[in-house]
């Protein structure tokens, strides 16, 4: 087990789009780390009681992402962790400094055309409700890159994902 406590990082997070895989590839880290795993899209709906839909169809997306931080925040502050948050969290200041505070953060790049394909027969994405999903994942890509490339690790998740939590397991060894 990695012990985040013997340095200022306390978890991992996963950071990217969505469809970038922060969910699947957290899942395997965690268990190839032997620590816990946070997604914080299902910690959203287990708090809310009901889907991410739903949230934004009831509530809307203000709603939703004040929901967010709360969450976010909360999740953040523990320790030993694998976080996957969800993609437009990072627009968050208060989730951003958390994140420089508590965590060493990993972004997961992925091209469009790839996103594209993982999600196509997905109903669970409602930023891409009745719009041309390739133009607003290009456009949230857009307004979110400048907070990705902050990140302390930048990858690409065009990788098979056994390399790619290899790779993720190697380049944080500096933390340990």
């Amino acid at each position: 087990m990695l012990n985040f406590k013997k340095k200022t990082v306390k978890n991992l997070c996963l950071i990217g789009l969505m469809g970038s895989g922060k969910s699947v590839i957290g899942r395997d880290l965690s268990r190839a780390l032997n620590t816990n795993f946070i997604d914080t899209d299902y910690e959203i709906e287990k708090e809310a009681g009901v889907s991410i839909n739903s949230i934004f169809k009831k509530y809307g997306e203000v709603y939703f992402r004040n929901l967010e931080e709360k969450i976010c925040v909360k999740v953040l502050k523990k320790i030993d962790c694998v976080i996957s948050l969800g993609g437009g969290s990072i627009l968050n200041k208060n989730i951003r400094n958390t994140i420089k505070e508590n965590s060493c953060s990993i972004f997961l790049n992925v091209d469009i055309d790839i996103i594209l394909n993982r999600i196509k027969h997905s109903n669970k994405r409602p930023l891409l409700d009745n719009k041309d999903k390739k133009k607003t994942l290009e456009n949230l890509y857009k307004e979110r890159i400048k907070y990705y490339k902050k990140c302390d690790l930048v990858l690409s998740n065009n990788l098979d994902r056994k390399e790619l939590v290899r790779k993720i397991k190697s380049e944080i060894i500096r933390y340990e």
